[in-house]
């Protein structure tokens, strides 16, 4: 069966490295589109990450994209800086969270 949008939101906190993100407090918001649309933040603070369904009023970050592609940056089969050069990864807000973001999970 393959991976869902709701199964990677779920492993996030279990694939979460807590050395790479010290001292970070952020939301990070989640919007996809697609075959698995809707909308999802994670919130990092104090070497924790806390993921839940819906919208966050003020995310340090955005990130928007097809829900399939999203499925394959996480596992590896798309690189996420292709994605985002081809314009199938959109990003707002802190970009350099963005870059962070692929250091503080174990992508398997």
């Amino acid at each position: 069966m393959p991976l869902t949008v709701a199964d990677l939101m779920s492993k996030m906190p279990g694939a979460f490295i807590p050395e790479k993100a010290v001292g970070l407090d952020a939301t990070i918001q989640f919007k996809f589109t697609g075959a698995e649309p809707g909308e999802w933040f994670a919130t990092i603070k104090d070497g924790k990450v806390n993921v839940s369904q819906g919208t966050f009023p003020t995310p340090k970050m955005t990130l928007t994209a097809d829900s399939s592609d999203y499925v394959k940056i996480f596992t590896g089969e798309l690189d996420g800086m292709k994605a985002f050069m081809d314009g199938k990864l959109k990003l707002a807000g802190d970009l350099n969270l963005a870059m962070k973001l692929t250091q503080m999970f174990k992508i398997r």
